[in-house]
């Protein structure tokens, strides 16, 4: 969470103490004579997320704001708020704010940027952004480990439920079925056992207005993520990972995924290595019915692990905001699969793929080119984590890149 403060003047800031989430109460119960040196301009929080991941809503528009000059400090509870990569941390400390003019405080750890103005910041300084970096590491391996051994058990221990369960009231790592939205699911499986496709199921459920997922979900309050585009739909994506989870006969699964590093993307590991735990919980679907369905979805198909381009996941469409998809063949290109499921014509229709890869890699490769650090080699799948945010593609003429450290020190 962060406190964004203009100055009054050559006059210090005064220092708000408190938890993180309580800042905002306590800087609120201040009387004004004891803050009169500074005026409050807004509270960012990013609840929820990792301080290891830039890519954080609510930092990413604190950074728009300072980026714009529309803020002249920042002031944290402490240097992990802000971030804990100690890389990411000390450019923005030492490049990108004192090159857009913005005053840096972290009140726990002491630390005031006017102290420092043309010089760098001292050893203390730079040890504490390197302990928060591996306490976050440290702490990822121990809740891994303590994961491991419930999932070990066939117990379900992920925060959140798919389509179709909620929580047993019972017993928080079990689940129990949602009736509403069991119907639903049993539908997916009986209009595929008829036939249809996974978009033409899509394109019936967006006619008749059937609410999706996460319509669900904010109806029940257990989110409030606003739609990509502004409206919900149903896409085939969303409809195939219904139908391929084995959750819907009772059985929990466990060791998907694997990260390479803290704060990376999760890789889809082997079929085989996968822990599969049988009758867990009240199937949704009979289990003669979805193994039916999957061996007529793997009919003709090479089961195979992907190899995962590191731009995955944060190349959008600039007209509906969702993920595009990369198309295989000789000359491989990106399209916006809702342009045919919803029907919506602005969606993008064809972006050759090479062009806008190599568009992407070039640019990141000049700009820390000129940071002087190195610009050689492939892009690398921790390259497009620590410095791309997203990448929002209108045309083939008109391509949007969002920078994360260091590429906000360019901007």
């Amino acid at each position: 969470m962060f406190l964004l403060y203009h100055e009054r003047g050559n006059n210090s800031i005064t220092f708000i103490r408190g938890p993180t989430i309580d800042l905002q109460a306590a800087a609120d119960r201040r009387e004004p004579t004891q803050r009169a040196d500074c005026i409050k301009d807004g509270v960012y929080i990013d609840d929820g997320f990792t301080g290891t991941n830039l890519d954080r809503p609510g930092l990413q528009e604190m950074l728009r704001a300072a980026r714009q000059s529309e803020l002249d400090c920042i002031l944290v509870k402490d240097f992990s708020r802000f971030a804990r990569d100690y890389i990411a941390l000390g450019t923005y400390l030492e490049q990108v704010f004192p090159f857009l003019g913005v005053r840096f405080i972290s009140v726990n750890d002491g630390y005031d940027s006017e102290d420092y103005r043309g010089t760098v910041a001292g050893l203390d300084v730079n040890f504490k952004s390197l302990l928060y970096d591996l306490y976050s590491k440290d702490l990822s391996q121990k809740v891994r480990a303590s994961l491991g051994v419930r999932k070990a058990e066939g117990r379900y221990v992920s925060g959140r439920t798919p389509f179709g369960y909620e929580k047993d009231p019972r017993d928080r790592y079990r689940l129990a079925v949602a009736e509403d939205e069991a119907q639903i699911v049993r539908r997916i499986f009986d209009l595929t056992g008829q036939g249809y496709t996974s978009a033409q199921i899509a394109r019936l459920f967006n006619a008749e207005k059937v609410m999706t997922p996460m319509e669900y979900k904010i109806r029940k309050g257990y989110g409030a993520r606003a739609p990509k585009g502004g409206v919900y739909l149903w896409s085939s994506s969303t409809v195939c990972q219904i139908l391929r989870n084995p959750v819907y006969v009772g059985d929990v699964v466990s060791g998907k995924y694997e990260k390479d590093f803290v704060g990376g993307r999760n890789r889809l590991r082997p079929r085989e290595e996968w822990r599969v735990f049988h009758d867990c919980h009240e199937p949704i679907v009979e289990r003669k019915v979805f193994e039916k369905i999957q061996a007529g979805r793997r009919s003709g198909k090479e089961s195979r692990v992907r190899k995962i381009n590191p731009l995955a996941g944060k190349i959008l469409c600039g007209c509906c905001g969702r993920c595009l998809c990369r198309r295989k063949a000789r000359k491989p290109y990106y399209y916006c699969h809702q342009r045919y499921v919803s029907g919506l014509k602005g969606c993008v229709e064809k972006v050759d793929a090479g062009d806008l890869e190599e568009l992407v890699t070039g640019e990141l490769r000049r700009r820390m080119a000129e940071a002087g650090g190195d610009a050689g080699g492939r892009l690398s799948e921790e390259d497009a984590a620590r410095y791309i945010g997203r990448i929002r593609v209108f045309d083939r003429d008109h391509v949007e890149i969002q920078w994360l450290s260091p590429g906000d020190a360019f901007v």
